[in-house]
């Protein structure tokens, strides 16, 4: 169905899509709601920014019955701010379904109000799987063994955090006609395992991000620190272009840390969001982030995964991250919803390894410094090279040619042996070559990793 007036929902599920000032699903909606519908099992697999949220939270009001005091749908999320976010969207629900009680229930909130809150159970449970465990397993104020439907978002992150084993004790002592979803990027092996166990016959619906890194409407643009660190760089790339949303990224939550005070010092007003930070600190960094109070965010990776920032225009990386995927992911925040972004890159001598693994997946970066406010084009840090074997083709011919000056009978069968003959030693030392390189670089890259795993 194209448009949302398609479905025959109740007058409830269409006062909640009017209030979000939804039209047309997205495709992931268009797949996944009508499954659950129907009760099926299902597996989403999108990016951040796709929909995801709405594709379950539009079925859930459509069965939630606010007359029956009880639990009825879980929610879980690997991450205190991805919990936030997922009650934030889903807390206006009551607004369209008089009577709906959605509770969020994490880590960072103190539990013995947590505990006084449940006197009267929620219809919706939004939280992180180790709380959910502990108010339902120990304190036994969370009562969720009748819910009937349990959803794990960013299921990839939830296991890459080790949490499975939280919702696996809870998962347990549920309904054994439990209704499953899980969504998220990817799904590992171990998360497979998992999903097998509770699932029954579950539909697997992939659909691929429109924003691929690779999308003409986002630039990448590397920009030397030369003798400066990257904060100190920032500060004069900051100069160059005034941002809708810019998002900066730090690769450990201790940079982060000091680039946000170092900005601070300067006059920018941000957004912070990382490990390091208080609870309170961290809600209200999304709060801040859900309304797009702020022009700058700083984040480090593993905070901001999973978050759908609004309109972000420019991407700043500090360096590159150790896993190279986390590249992509900051890059994939601007460019969306047929916007143009683009990512800058601050680097040193030791990320060139990094940038060219990327530019071998096909990233093409532009190479540019800041003077006085002004940007100035730079030679391409990889130039372009003419193909190996051409240039083996070309050097073979010129050595045949510089050997034979008299035209003898079969001499083209002769001569096109030759060529061959120093091709393949010229290969063989070309491949040799590339091999000692690789090492080299591999070397380097886990040098990096053990570096920023240390950090």
């Amino acid at each position: 169905m194209s448009k949302f007036s398609d479905y025959q929902f109740k007058e409830t599920t269409k006062a909640f899509i009017e209030q979000n000032h939804f039209i047309e699903p997205t495709p992931i909606q268009q797949k996944v709601i009508p499954l659950i519908l129907k009760g099926k099992d299902v597996i989403g697999i999108s990016d951040t920014g796709t929909g995801k949220t709405h594709a379950f939270l539009i079925p859930i009001i459509e069965r939630i019955d606010p007359t029956i005091n009880e639990v009825q749908v879980v929610i879980t999320a690997p991450t205190r701010e991805l919990a936030l976010q997922l009650y934030m969207r889903a807390s206006d629900l009551s607004d369209a379904l008089p009577g709906c009680r959605v509770r969020l229930i994490s880590g960072g909130i103190d539990k013995n109000k947590q505990n006084t809150s449940l006197k009267q159970q929620p219809h919706v449970v939004i939280g992180t799987p180790g709380r959910i465990k502990d108010l339902f397993l120990q304190e036994q104020t969370l009562r969720i063994e009748k819910a009937s439907l349990l959803v794990i978002d960013e299921s990839d992150m939830t296991l890459e955090f080790g949490f499975l084993e939280d919702i696996d004790a809870f998962a347990s002592k549920m309904r054994k006609d439990l209704q499953m979803l899980s969504f998220s990027a990817t799904i590992p092996e171990g998360l497979q395992v998992f999903l097998k166990k509770y699932m029954h016959a579950p539909v697997i619906v992939k659909v691929e991000d429109d924003h691929h890194i690779s999308a003409p409407k986002i630039e990448h643009i590397l920009v030397p620190c030369k003798h400066l660190e990257y904060e100190e760089k920032l500060l004069e790339v900051l100069k160059g272009f005034k941002p809708y949303v810019c998002l900066i990224f730090a690769n450990t939550r201790n940079k982060a840390a000091a680039t946000a005070q170092l900005m601070r010092d300067h006059g920018y007003d941000l957004i912070e969001l990382h490990g390091d930070m208080t609870s309170r600190a961290r809600k209200n960094a999304m709060k801040n982030l859900m309304n797009l109070d702020k022009t700058y965010i700083v984040a480090s990776d593993i905070a901001a995964r999973g978050i759908d920032i609004k309109g972000v225009s420019h991407v700043i990386s500090l360096g590159f991250p150790s896993e190279l995927d986390f590249y992509i992911h900051r890059a994939g925040r601007c460019g969306r919803a047929g916007m143009s972004g683009i990512c800058y890159s601050l680097y040193k001598s030791e990320d060139e390894t990094s940038i060219r693994q990327l530019a071998n997946k096909g990233i093409h970066f532009k190479h540019q410094n800041i003077r006085n406010g002004e940007w100035i084009i730079l030679k391409d840090l990889f130039p372009a090279k003419t193909s190996k074997i051409d240039e083996l083709e070309k050097k073979a011919s010129m050595i045949v040619n510089r050997k034979k000056k008299v035209v003898k009978p079969g001499y083209k069968k002769k001569r096109k042996q030759e060529i061959l003959q120093i091709k393949r030693k010229a290969k063989r030392a070309m491949i040799q070559e590339d091999i000692k390189r690789q090492k080299k670089e591999r070397a380097i890259a886990a040098q990096i990793r053990k570096r920023g795993m240390e950090e």
